[in-house]
């Protein structure tokens, strides 16, 4: 059996979610946005990107979910009020850490959809989505 006849295994949540936020990255990068932090974390919780754009300070909460369990919910339905309350929780921490008080906040979440494999095949940005 030659290499393109096995079978491609499936990626675990952790690889899943791993090429999620790289893709992410790459996705906010090509809109312009300048990267501060990947997968910064304090006590209260983890922020899974921090950003530039323009003078607006934006913390990115990243969802992925694989095209066969999106029938359970879309990545950005999975930010329920309580994901919400412990990345600005988070986010309080960062940007008192890092003296960033005078800046312009916005929270936005990056849904990706991967195949089996964790390739993403879809990407949307929402920004502001709370």
């Amino acid at each position: 059996m030659n290499e393109r006849q096995l079978p491609r295994s499936r990626v675990s949540r952790r690889q899943l979610g791993t090429a999620g936020e790289q893709a992410a990255e790459n996705y906010v990068i090509g809109q312009g946005y300048v990267v501060l932090a990947r997968n910064w974390r304090c006590r209260t919780g983890e922020l899974d990107l921090v950003a530039l754009e323009g003078e607006t300070l934006v913390f990115i909460e990243v969802r992925t979910r694989s095209a066969g369990s999106v029938s359970f919910g879309t990545p950005q339905e999975s930010v329920d009020p309580r994901k919400r309350r412990k990345v600005l929780e988070t986010a309080r921490v960062y940007v008192h850490q890092h003296r960033l008080h005078d800046r312009q906040i916005r929270f936005d979440v990056i849904a990706v959809v991967a195949d089996e494999q964790g390739v993403p095949i879809h990407i949307e940005l929402i920004q502001g989505a709370f």
